[in-house]
């Protein structure tokens, strides 16, 4: 079957260069190694023998049919054959993620194969070239996100280099693009999420004041979209170009308009500020009236944003957690401006701490009860109900109740002078 699929190639590529200009001497060759491409599917089926795409230069043809020329668009019976995009949909099923585990072996000889031949630099090549208006391009766009999700899932490392062979730019412009909203757009803030995650480079994800998002996916696009910007704001010297590019005044806009974007826009504060990296932030913020906005989170959580979807407890600790960084990075006349906060309406501020300090006292309190009657169960199947529900990886409930109450118990110190 590879043989065969390397004669056809050929014999294609023969004929294209024979008769540039005539289509109908080189349609029928184009009908055949599309025929191929289709049954080579079969492979994905056995990643065992993955290893022999490699030997037998099927990987390399793969690749060289990314730039195939056949943006001449042939109409056979009112039918699109686009060689390249057939070539997308087999690498998109021959990375898939569930297959690639089934061979350890056989994977990695693919995806440093891919990865040797510049995989993603010519995925974004053949992107560039696609119109999306046509849906067979648009789903082609769509299966090629899918096989840079797959490889950069099977190999994280690989961001870095994803990021400097184009991927970044392409991702950004489009979103970017003033296109009505739809599933590659989505996907896209999903890839550049991944990247930015898995790549510690020195990009900046340029986030717009926009309407509400009216629909379900256009939400999590946004919030795709803040967590690439969170994820680059982990950088500390990105958080220097956040300041200069003006990015606290656009967080601080957002939570004024009171727009679903307010609890995202919390988040980046909290990355941007956090550390003695982000002191120049936080003087900054305090500059632009920012505490002006902060309090009154502070003190009450919006009704908006309980209707959200977001919870309490992750409103309580962006919040409390901006003001404790303050408290620590602060100097001379700003710090003053944020404890004179907490003198103000009869301290009012300081029994809102308070409240949240005895609120989640009691809440570790209840957790360290109920772990404490776990180790009394000897039964089993009760111990299982009984036992907080934690995936791999995951922070105990205990351990985040007891970081919201740190965080609170660091302004009250901060707030009284130590």
């Amino acid at each position: 079957m590879i043989l065969t699929f390397e004669k056809r190639a050929y014999k294609n590529q023969e004929l294209r260069i024979k008769f540039p200009d005539n289509p109908e001497k080189f349609m029928e060759s184009e009908l055949d190694l599309n025929d191929i491409i289709q049954e080579m599917h079969v492979i994905a089926t056995m990643p065992d023998l993955y290893h022999l795409l490699v030997e037998l230069n099927a990987v390399h043809s793969f690749l060289g049919l990314l730039s195939h020329e056949n943006t001449d668009i042939l109409l056979f019976l009112e039918k699109r054959f686009y060689s390249t995009i057939g070539v997308v949909d087999l690498l998109q099923e021959l990375t898939d993620i569930d297959t690639l585990q089934e061979s350890e072996e056989g994977a990695e000889v693919l995806i440093d194969a891919l990865v040797e031949g510049q995989v993603v630099a010519l995925l974004v090549q053949n992107m560039e070239r696609l119109d999306e208006q046509v849906k067979e391009e648009a789903d082609g766009v769509y299966n090629t996100l899918g096989i840079i999700e797959n490889v950069a899932e099977f190999r994280p490392g690989m961001c870095t280099e994803a990021a400097q062979q184009g991927l970044m730019q392409w991702l950004l412009k489009r979103i970017k693009a003033k296109m009505p909203f739809d599933a590659n757009k989505l996907y896209c803030s999903e890839i550049l999420a991944i990247l930015l995650q898995n790549n510690e480079s020195d990009w900046i994800c340029q986030v717009f004041k926009r309407p509400n998002p009216s629909t379900v996916e256009e939400q999590e696009m946004m919030e795709n979209l803040f967590v690439s910007l969170c994820s680059c704001l982990m950088l500390a010297s990105n958080r220097e170009r956040f300041l200069k590019g003006e990015g606290l005044q656009l967080m601080n806009l957002m939570l004024r308009e009171k727009k679903t974007s307010r609890i995202s826009a919390l988040k980046v504060l909290d990355h941007a500020m956090i550390g003695p990296e982000g002191s120049d932030n936080c003087h900054k913020f305090v500059d632009i009236l920012g505490l002006l906005t902060i309090f009154p989170l502070f003190m009450k959580t919006p009704k908006k944003m309980k209707k959200a979807g977001f919870s309490d407890k992750e409103h309580e600790e962006h919040v409390c957690s901006i003001i404790a960084t303050m408290l620590r990075n602060l100097k001379g006349q700003q710090r003053t401006r944020l404890l004179s906060k907490f003198t103000e309406n009869d301290c009012e501020k300081v029994d809102r701490l308070m409240e949240l300090h005895f609120k989640y006292l009691e809440a570790v309190q209840v957790a360290d009860k109920k772990i404490e009657g776990e180790k009394h169960v000897r039964d089993p199947f009760i111990l299982v109900e009984l036992r907080p529900q934690i995936s791999d990886g995951q922070v105990s409930p205990k351990r985040v109740l007891r970081s919201y109450n740190w965080i609170i118990q660091g302004i009250l110190l901060g707030a009284i002078g130590f």
